[in-house]
């Protein structure tokens, strides 16, 4: 065989088993993209995404749309080759597996996680919101979550609400605690609570819980502290609303969601149409006093929202400067703080005052 041809044939050997090798070798990375955008103001599935009764709404137009980021599953291992076209495809990202997926969290801890987050977003637009509006909300201590194996594991559940400790009002979850706390490990405390079950019925009915039980444990030692009491529960605040605010969305995990879903609320139960008509899309994070925090992927996000047709993208403050280096063109990205923020910059939004807008800048 000539050399040139030999030298040709090995080279294509080479080639073929490199690209072997690139296909069938797994590396630790994951790869994130633009995912489904939604607007707050229209309907997913068949239903509206925010659907509000008790209370006078009005009708929006346009978009105030969320956005999310598509992952790889938690499962799923890329090859070298899908990591190398990952890396030079310009509207993906690919990190670190482990920066998706934690080795010390499984799967199923990761989605009641997400899950969670994404309930709690829901919770703190619908106050933010209304607080916004100048609406009052109902706070109330509640049991959070219940440790296995502690003394309240089968006497206390998730949602139950804590009316006092020893006969002492609570009014806040760090009261709990705090009267726990005053008794020796081994000591009885008791709990008045309005079941979760009974709670939830009051407040869909618009009336006073009917059953308050009495619930006595005994203290248990601290893991951390053997002179510390504990009896196996975290305490966390829970919300009531003069009338009846629904978010339906499946499928979306995470905290990021909550300044478009209180901006949709607060659009739906006001005269004024917040966009006027235009394309707005955003993302963040929100607490219960409205303040706007940041969130991750959100180059993913603002690509996302440019294809689907917005032009405006509301941008947490804290994630500026990363959006604004490859910002896609023809979206203009607003910085928010806070909900007031990014109401005083939808009305300029509306009224054509891109000049007066708040954007965001790299560095």
């Amino acid at each position: 065989m000539p050399r040139r041809t030999a030298t040709m044939l090995a080279s294509l050997l080479t080639l073929i088993a490199l690209l072997c090798v690139g296909v069938l070798i797994p590396v630790p990375y994951a790869e994130m993209s633009p995912g489904p955008t939604v607007n707050t103001l229209g309907e997913h599935g068949g239903e509206p995404v925010l659907q509000i009764s008790g209370r006078k709404t009005y009708p929006t137009s346009g978009h105030l749309n969320m956005t999310t980021v598509r992952v790889t599953g938690s499962q799923y291992r890329m090859n070298l080759a899908e990591a190398l076209y990952g890396w030079l495809t310009h509207d993906n990202l690919v990190v670190p597996h482990s920066t998706l997926y934690p080795d010390d969290k499984s799967p199923d801890e990761l989605n009641q996680e997400t899950a969670e987050e994404f309930s709690q977003s829901q919770e703190s637009a619908k106050v933010a919101a209304l607080k916004q509006l100048g609406i009052p909300v109902g706070t109330r201590v509640i049991v959070s979550s219940v440790v296995k194996g502690s003394p309240a594991e089968g006497q206390l559940h998730a949602g139950d609400v804590i009316k006092a400790v020893d006969g002492q009002e609570v009014k806040q979850p760090g009261d709990v605690a705090a009267l726990v706390t005053k008794h020796q490990p081994g000591q009885k405390v008791t709990f008045l609570v309005v079941p979760a079950k009974e709670a939830a019925a009051a407040e869909k009915e618009k009336r006073q819980p009917k059953v308050e039980d009495t619930v006595s444990l005994a203290t248990a030692k601290a893991p951390d502290d053997a002179k510390r009491a504990i009896v196996g529960i975290q305490a966390g605040t829970d919300h009531t609303f003069p009338f009846t605010i629904n978010i339906k969305l499946a499928d979306v995990g995470g905290p990021s969601a909550g300044l478009m879903f209180a901006l949709g609320i607060v659009d739906k139960l006001t005269p004024d149409d917040l966009t006027g008509g235009k394309f707005v899309a955003g993302t963040g994070t929100i607490d219960d006093n409205g303040k706007v925090g940041p969130i991750g992927g959100v180059e993913m996000k603002t690509v996302g929202a440019r294809s689907k047709g917005a032009r405006y993208f509301l941008t947490p403050a804290d994630n500026c400067a990363a959006a604004a280096k490859d910002a896609p063109s023809g979206l203009t990205l607003v910085k928010v703080d806070t909900i007031g923020d990014a109401l005083k910059s939808l009305d300029k939004i509306k009224k054509g005052d891109s000049a007066g807008l708040p954007l965001c800048k790299v560095g």
